[in-house]
């Protein structure tokens, strides 16, 4: 069961790097549209499991290496948003998160 603490710097590690993605959309993702759905912070704030959802593109497992490359530089970037709230920006670990894409494929076989 997760902290207090733990819920609410998910949600602000949620939202920063939802923000991120948004920005850099064009210019570090080649313009894919990527959601971040859910994020687990372990205990200690050390580590982030960050699950991602990628659409409008035809690649998604290139996106998803580009962002894996690209881990460092989203994770100073999130560190300057929320630098003065954590002593430790947490390492993060991408995921992808395909719940929508299992959900739509349950729909269509409900509907034949």
């Amino acid at each position: 069961m997760e902290s207090v603490r733990q819920q609410k710097v998910n949600k602000l590690i949620q939202k920063e790097l939802a923000e991120i993605f948004r920005s850099n959309a064009k210019t570090m993702f080649n313009g894919a549209f990527i959601t971040v759905t859910v994020v687990r912070v372990s205990p200690d704030l050390g580590s982030a499991k960050v699950y991602v959802s990628i659409m409008a593109t035809k690649d998604k497992d290139a996106i998803f290496k580009l962002i894996e490359s690209q881990n460092y530089l989203i994770r100073k970037k999130l560190g300057s948003v929320i630098g003065k709230q954590l002593r430790v920006v947490p390492e993060l670990s991408f995921f992808i998160d395909d719940s929508l894409d299992y959900a739509m494929k349950i729909e269509e076989l409900l509907k034949k």
